[in-house]
């Protein structure tokens, strides 16, 4: 197949000669910074995306896809209707109710304030990620009472800090307290720790106290009452519009908070980030386009008789134009392919070998964690061609003005 004639004469400018070694070293380094611009924007937002998932996996071990609350009153009642009712939606996968509330936890003299999160132990491992981030005991041994005396897990930096370990025996006081002829007097409980899990979020494992769903209604006093109803879904990213369809088939007073406005400030930082990343790279491959704009200048400079000669044998300067802009876009091409590849094998080995080793105890994780998107890999590409191409418009357009018969002249 017979190529066409720009191309042709595009490819064959790239071949330089002994005097335009100096224009094909710039072309090359161009290849070379549009390969790392790529190259390097790829593992970056690889690694970046990579944290938020893990980050996200994290949230979403401790923290439901959806929860389902009451406006009028702190406690939901007549919850098992209500969860036979939600069940019947399309896109469900699981339901738990649990009970939520702040206590103070006591321990060897000290005092500190913690969240209490009641759960169902038969139905909570199927919502949230409990068993699997136990390191010691199982969430059954919630359920057993030893001496009169109820069971709670705790997380791993609260065990730490107030140096508890399994079988120690603690205090939760309740804020609310009990009335008595002499006033208010602060609710205190002894609960014996059956286990210690970690998440990897010290927001969690520094003040996140688990115990049976009975023993905190009684805890809190809310009778056969809830806080409300945890929904996991099959597609997390569908809970805003199936937390509106929830809110309509139960009516008022009943209200639904996803994990997107939960934690919506934290995941919009990350984005924003990750958007600010993306444009500072982008900023090598801007270099890279300059050194493009540079070797055609000067390509043009030199070609100046041929392009006249061409023009004088009935080339137009459409043709013209477009003999430059292959050659540059060859370099943009080579670069993106080029960068495409290295990204691509650089966040495998990232993903794979523990090239970059984290403290674990400030991280969590132990080496980056890397996950591409072909979104974002396409994005990239089409970005780093584009800027390519437009490099190359002011040098092709200033060849396609050349008059003939000035280049030609001196000749």
């Amino acid at each position: 197949m017979k190529l066409p004639f720009e191309i042709r004469v595009g490819l064959r400018y790239m071949k330089a000669k002994r005097k335009q070694a100096f224009v094909s070293v710039i072309s090359a380094f161009s290849v070379l910074g549009v390969m790392l611009g790529v190259m390097t924007l790829i593992i970056v937002l690889g690694v970046m995306n990579g944290f938020e998932k893990d980050l996200k996996e994290k949230i979403l071990g401790t923290v439901s896809h959806l929860v389902v609350l009451n406006h009028s009153n702190r406690t939901v009642t007549g919850w098992p209707q209500l969860m036979e009712r939600i069940n019947g939606l399309d896109g469900i996968q699981a339901l738990t109710p649990y009970v939520y509330g702040q206590a103070m936890l006591s321990t060897r003299g000290t005092v500190r304030g913690v969240i209490v999160r009641g759960i169902d132990v038969v139905t909570a491992g199927s919502v949230i990620s409990l068993p699997r981030y136990l390191q010691t005991g199982t969430v059954q041994d919630l359920a057993a009472i030893q001496d009169g005396v109820a069971g709670i897990i705790v997380g791993k930096d609260l065990a730490v800090t107030n140096s508890l370990r399994e079988g120690d025996v603690v205090q939760l006081i309740s804020p609310q307290g009990k009335r008595t002829p002499i006033g208010v007097v602060p609710k205190v409980q002894n609960f014996k720790i059956v286990g210690i899990f970690k998440s990897g979020m010290y927001e969690f494992d520094a003040n996140l106290v688990y115990m049976v769903l009975e023993a905190a209604q009684k805890f809190f006093e809310m009778g056969d009452g809830v806080t409300g109803i945890e929904v996991a879904l099959k597609d997390i990213y569908y809970a805003p519009k199936l937390g509106t369809r929830i809110e309509v088939s139960l009516g008022n007073p009943f209200w639904t908070r996803t994990w997107k406005e939960m934690y919506r400030n934290l995941f919009s930082a990350l984005k924003l980030e990750k958007l600010a990343m993306f444009i500072i790279l982008t900023f090598i491959v801007l270099v890279a386009a300059f050194n493009i704009i540079i070797s055609l200048i000067m390509l043009v400079m030199e070609k100046s008789r041929d392009i006249a000669i061409l023009k004088a044998l009935g080339a137009t300067s459409d043709r013209i134009m477009r003999i430059f802009i292959v050659q540059g876009m060859v370099v943009g091409v080579v670069g993106t392919f080029l960068g495409a590849l290295a990204g691509l094998g650089g966040a495998a080995l990232l993903s794979r070998y523990s090239i970059i080793e984290l403290p674990e105890e400030i991280y969590t994780i132990s080496k980056l964690p890397v996950a591409i998107e072909p979104s974002d890999v396409l994005i990239i590409c089409a970005v780093a061609l584009t800027i390519c191409f437009l490099a190359t418009l002011y040098p092709s357009i200033r060849a396609a003005r050349l008059e003939p018969v000035e280049a030609l002249r001196y000749e």
